[in-house]
């Protein structure tokens, strides 16, 4: 029986009937087209082959791409992403190991969904949010599919899926996550000019002060009671080293050293405590293990 042999827009004589088309299914039989891709070197010849099976199984790819529509991404960047990932599957296929199509869906899907993962997320979403979101988005899509169908609520769409509504609102919550709002976008409600960053807490110093003073509470409690009353005078009542010396009738050199010392006392005191309240921790593998 004869061989329908054309030319490609490379120039390379090509089996017509290695890329027709199916009888049973539109998938193109390509099996001979890539046997011949694999016995041929680096080459012209290698490339016009490539071309046709990309040709081939481009309308293929741009089926995996289009049930990505509607997530925040145009159709045409979908299908320019679903046919890199065809490229690599031909690249990579193995014609002794099966059907192409078996082999092409799973890696051009995966490749979509690496875009998606990679350049449309700006921060990294737990898998399970993902899954969550795209429960939720089949669901909405099911539900108003009728037309003149109203936006299906949170219960109707836990109903519909079997998620529990706190479920629901994580997914809903997600499929409007794609993007991070800058500190400086104003906000749509409330006072003009108000930013988003305008609403944020800052760090409030006070707390490290709190902190502070329990960590040091009971070292001053075991201070000499004359210690103590420096301490007091000096921390608390902001008197002057001259002063306090004048009130206790020593030299103003003495209160100095008698501050140092009674300051190096209560911090070394602490850092003991810190560092025997740690090693139970590393010696059982907790947090302060290194």
């Amino acid at each position: 029986m004869p061989i329908d042999m054309s030319t490609s827009r490379h120039g390379t004589a090509v089996d017509r009937s290695a890329v027709g088309r199916r009888s049973h299914d539109d998938a193109p039989d390509t099996a001979v087209l890539f046997r011949r891709l694999a016995a041929l070197e680096e080459g012209p010849d290698r490339e016009a082959a490539r071309d046709e099976l990309v040709a081939a199984w481009l309308p293929m790819a741009h089926r995996i791409a289009s049930r990505f529509r509607d997530r925040g991404e145009s159709i045409e960047d979908l299908r320019q992403v679903a046919a890199l990932g065809l490229v690599k599957a031909i690249d990579r296929f193995d014609p002794d190991r099966g059907a192409f199509e078996s082999y092409a869906v799973p890696t051009i899907t995966g490749e979509v969904k690496r875009h998606f993962r990679d350049r449309m997320w700006a921060l990294r979403v737990p898998r399970r949010i993902q899954e969550l979101r795209n429960k939720v988005r089949v669901a909405r899509r099911e539900l108003t599919q009728a037309p003149g169908a109203p936006e299906p609520s949170a219960a109707a769409i836990a109903a519909h899926t079997g998620l529990t509504e706190e479920e629901v609102g994580a997914g809903m919550e997600a499929l409007e996550s794609f993007s991070t709002l800058s500190l400086d976008a104003e906000l749509s409600s409330g006072g003009e000019g108000q930013s988003l960053a305008d609403t944020l807490g800052i760090a409030d110093s006070s707390y490290d002060v709190v902190v502070d003073r329990e960590s040091a509470k009971e070292g001053l409690r075991r201070l000499p009671e004359r210690e103590r009353a420096i301490l007091y005078m000096r921390f608390f009542e902001d008197m002057t080293q001259s002063r306090i010396a004048d009130r206790l009738g020593i030299s103003q050199m003495h209160v100095s050293r008698l501050i140092t010392r009674s300051c190096a006392r209560i911090r070394d005191e602490v850092l003991a405590e810190h560092t025997a309240a740690e090693r139970p921790a590393r010696l059982t593998g907790g947090p302060g293990r290194r």
